[in-house]
């Protein structure tokens, strides 16, 4: 008795038998659906395997030590944090009151007996063999037990000295250096020497450099001060071993001597939220992910999902078809034996289901051998180690049964059209009338409408993106399944076509079944191309028309706010040297304190300034109240947006710069104003007078002056601020010239020259430069001005206005090159299936006198009409999710702007425009360069002349 089990399994057999003969149409249906699993497959791997256990991350964090011990600053007061030691607060509602803040003395809260190790990070200039780097400088005794893997030596040895140090390997490639060379500090003429190279697992491109405690940040510190400049600040943080390690209640207990804990113990079995008091204070709750973002993060993982599988089975599902042809007179003696539908089917799905099969393994093996031989290179671009190489087989198990699923819903359609198929016609190679569906044209038709409807509906009444995608792939799928009818429709044109393409075209709308899908595969990638191209030029062009020059066109600057400006003369120069400047303008800034307090620097012996804004000249909406708070909440909507459109003190026009200074004041000359294009002969002369010139009318006092406040003590000055007063501090008046009508200063409010400033008893260091150019520089040059930087060490605030910079273009090529290939691909398919039904057609052509080259011209036009046909609807399809997208968006920005204007936050009340550009140039690439290219590859790689044909057996 012959049951299912043994009729699938001959099938299985004969589609084996099948697949083998013909290896190139399986290597290519195989390598179609073995990509995408391989790539996935890989990357499961990988994110599984960088995912650290919670015993992995605490080796890396803390080593072999309980715990880490750190000062949150709050000066001891109690505090709460979180398990993990990364989130922490005062455990007290200080609401309006003072915030605490200084440091901690965490030496206290280390219980009795038990083991410390000192870490101490901070930074530093150091000398390389190409000049100076901003490098990471730890003090940490390495070789310790409690330090191991943290990290771990890769060669040499650790330091024993006080003057040997490790350096990362990121550090000695960057550097130039190596294992035996020595380096210094800038300021520090103290030399070490490098006997080791190490890596920080979690970060391998960090730049590090490792010393015993104390033997580097100290001293240097002291060299720095020698020289009058201010030193870096260091951290100190504990690593501490205790028999029996630190539970969450002696983490807590530890947390009311104002000290945060990392534990071992904690991380490995953390507490429950409700066992977390940081948790129950408000604003500070460990929120998961909303189940509504999951469902839509789920929602979008699944719609790429499928329109991937349907990508593969329209480009798959024509070579299928391809084999199912070939193998009819196979299929017909199965019939002529006995054999039901049932069992062609089961032999055409018996090759999806096999090839599936192979790809799933062949994906899944690959995989795992390119992800364990590329590791290295994986964590290097990662930039961190894997923990263990973690394979999950469930997942892999569940990607390769979508290989296999992939493969059956391919052959679905082979397989239908197969056992639809007469034994007669089989044997004889017939193909018999056939009709077209008229129901799947009406379906796809219902399908459009109500996606067009969905995607409209989300765009113009929903803010959830999730809709318009969704509609827009219903439509799409509607379009695919009214791919058939379509086809007809084109095959209407052929009668203005010559004779080439006209039987191409004829040739393909009369054998639909291996057209459409083609077409459908062709059309579904062009489409993402399309809407992904469409979105991303519409957005490129808003932000084209957004977009505000901070420097005059082909103008450019360069400031050094660090040391105070010791590099800035060096950057000068380079600037010189290298650009084709016309006209440059040196700059300061007003400094108080010490010469090398950076701006808005806290630290002792460093001030600040500030221009004085009048009281009857600042804005009500920002003057500052009593015990803080917003000043603006003592107004309504309408007082507000009346305070923003029609007082001159809150809607003075403003535009933004390449760098921020208080008050924005300047120190230069007239060279200035010619740099930014600012032509005003009152003001050079104002300048040469000792005036200050200034483009702002808040800032000038009844007098026709402007006051520079210099602050000594920045902690008077903050507590004033908080109470609405004004900050103590000498004020020095200056006479001032306004400039007439609002001219675009690229933010500069004021200018006086050197000579004003110490006149008035300002102090002022080196900021930097600006400098307008007579052509716009080349890239080399820019190079090189960019490596002059990097030699000097310090961080150089640099721009070059080049105007509005279309940074999109590369990928809106990639996109296009990638759907080229995709068109290719599946009219190459196409193609392949055409010229195995069109042998007797070719073989026909012959007979009658037709010259070789017509089989090369037909196999070209076949090709470039089913690359024209998916293009064209592709690109009609792929507007709408587009379009789609661009009006979600727009409705959500007229929504804020409302907003905005309603409650008198907005004086703009022009409501907001996204633009929708179409790319023609990418459309253009699509329609007329891929159908062309399809065709000439299809006929270069299409023999002239067929095999001589013999005589069919009867």
């Amino acid at each position: 008795m012959k049951t299912w089990f043994h009729s699938w399994r001959a099938a299985i057999r004969i589609a084996r038998r099948d697949a083998w003969r013909s290896k190139g149409r399986s290597a290519l249906v195989l390598a179609m659906i073995a990509l995408p699993i391989l790539g996935v497959s890989a990357l499961d791997l990988t994110l599984r395997s960088s995912e650290l256990s919670p015993a992995e991350r605490a080796d890396r964090t803390i080593g072999a030590a309980d715990a880490r011990f750190s000062d949150p600053t709050y000066g001891g007061v109690p505090i709460f944090q979180d398990p993990v030691g990364d989130m922490n607060t005062p455990a007290k509602d200080y609401g309006d009151m003072a915030w605490p803040s200084g440091p901690t003395d965490v030496s206290k809260a280390v219980p009795a007996g038990a083991t410390v190790l000192t870490d101490t990070s901070g930074s530093a200039k150091l000398t390389t063999a190409h000049g100076l780097l901003s490098t990471d400088v730890r003090e940490l005794k390495a070789a310790d037990p409690i330090a191991r893997g943290i990290m771990p030596l890769l060669e040499g040895r650790y330091p024993e000295k006080n003057d040997e140090v490790i350096a990362t390997s990121h550090f000695l490639e960057t550097s130039g250096l190596s294992i035996g060379s020595t380096l210094s500090a800038r300021n520090f003429d103290r030399p070490y020497r490098i006997v080791g190279a190490y890596e920080i697992p979690d970060a391998l491109k960090a730049d590090q450099v490792n010393a015993l405690p104390g033997a580097f940040h100290a001293p240097y510190a002291k060299a720095v001060e020698k020289a009058g400049l201010q030193p870096p600040g260091a951290t100190t943080t504990y690593l501490v071993r205790k028999p029996g390690g630190f539970t969450w209640n002696m983490v807590k207990e530890i947390n009311t001597k104002g000290v945060v804990v990392t534990s071992r113990a904690v991380l490995l079995d953390p507490p429950a939220d409700s066992e977390v008091p940081l948790y129950q204070k408000d604003g500070w709750g460990n929120y998961e992910s909303s189940a509504a973002g999951n469902a839509a993060e789920l929602a979008a993982l699944g719609t790429v999902v499928g329109l991937a599988m349907l990508e593969i089975c329209l480009l798959a599902g024509p070579a299928f078809a391809v084999g199912a042809r070939r193998s009819r007179r196979q299929l017909g003696l199965v019939g002529a034996n006995g054999g039901a539908r049932s069992h062609i089917r089961a032999i055409v799905l018996s090759g999806g289901l096999v090839i599936g099969v192979a790809a799933a393994v062949t994906g899944t093996v690959l995989a795992l051998i390119l992800t364990l031989a590329l590791q290295p290179v994986l964590e290097e671009t990662m930039g961190q180690r894997f923990g263990a190489f973690d394979v999950r087989p469930l997942e892999l198990l569940g990607i390769a049964l979508l290989a296999v699923l992939t493969g059956l819903l391919a052959a679905i359609v082979p397989a239908v059209t197969a056992s639809r198929q007469t034994v007669l016609a089989s044997l004889t190679g017939r193909r018999g009338i056939r009709r077209s569906s008229r129901v799947l044209p009406l379906i796809g038709l219902t399908a459009v409408l109500i996606g067009g409807a969905i995607a409209l509906f989300g765009s113009m009444v929903s803010e959830q993106f999730i809709i318009v995608a969704g509609g827009s792939a219903i439509a799409e799928l509607g379009v695919v399944a009214m791919t058939p009818a379509l086809v007809g429709l084109f095959g209407r044109t052929g009668r203005w076509l010559p004779l080439s393409p006209r039987l191409a075209l004829r040739d393909a709308v009369r054998n639909r079944g291996r057209t459409a899908p083609a077409v459908a595969a062709v059309l579904a990638a062009v489409a993402g191309t399309v809407a992904v191209s469409t979105y991303m030029a519409s957005t490129e062009a808003q932000y084209e028309a957004e977009y505000e020059a901070r420097l005059p066109y082909g103008a450019v600057s360069a400031f050094v706010m660090e040391e105070g400006g010791r590099d800035v003369p060096a950057v000068r120069e380079a600037l010189q040297r290298n650009f084709p400047v016309d006209v440059r303008a040196d700059v300061e800034r007003v400094s108080v304190g010490k010469p090398g307090c950076e701006p808005w620097s806290s630290e002792a012996g460093c001030g600040r300034y500030e221009v004085v804004i009048p009281p009857g000249n600042e804005c009500p909406l920002y003057v500052s109240v009593p015990g803080g708070g917003d000043p603006s909440d003592k107004f309504t909507p309408e007082q507000r947006r009346k305070l923003l459109t029609d007082d001159w003190r809150c809607n003075e026009p403003g535009s933004s710069g390449v760098i921020y200074v208080d008050g924005g004041l300047m120190v230069g000359d007239a060279k200035l104003l010619k740099v930014l294009g600012i032509e005003d002969a009152g003001a050079e002369k104002a300048l040469a007078e000792g005036k200050i010139v200034s483009f702002s009318r808040s800032q000038i006092d009844k007098n026709g002056a402007i006051g520079i406040r210099r602050i000594t003590d920045i902690a008077a000055a903050d507590k004033a601020s908080e109470e609405g007063r004004p900050a103590p501090g000498k004020v020095s008046s200056i006479p001032a010239y306004r400039v007439p009508g609002d001219p675009k200063t690229y933010g500069l409010q004021a200018l006086m020259t050197p000579a004003t400033a110490k006149a008035a008893g300002l102090s002022t260091v080196p900021l930097g430069a600006y400098a307008s150019t007579d052509r716009m520089p080349e890239s080399e040059a820019r190079q090189k001005l960019d490596g002059e930087f990097n030699k000097l060490g310090s961080n150089v605030e640099f721009h070059l206005e080049e105007g509005f910079v279309n940074e999109n273009s590369i990928i809106l090529l990639a996109l296009a090159i990638f759907a080229g290939l995709v068109t290719i691909g599946a009219a190459g398919i196409a193609t392949g299936l055409a010229q195995a039904d069109a042998e007797a057609d070719l073989k026909t052509l012959a007979a009658v006198g037709a010259p070789p080259r017509v089989r090369r011209t037909l196999s070209g036009f076949q090709c470039g009409v089913v690359a024209a046909m998916g293009v064209v609807l592709g690109s009609a399809a792929g507007l709408l999710p587009a379009m789609g997208l661009r009006l979600t968006d727009e409705r959500e920005r007229i929504r804020y702007h409302e907003q905005s204007v309603a409650e008198g936050w907005s004086t703009d009340l022009t409501p907001p425009d996204l633009p929708i550009v179409i790319p023609w140039e990418t459309l253009a690439g699509l329609l007329v360069a891929v159908p062309l290219g399809a065709a000439l590859l299809a006929a270069l790689v299409t023999r002239s002349r067929g095999a001589l044909a013999r005589r069919e057996a009867t």
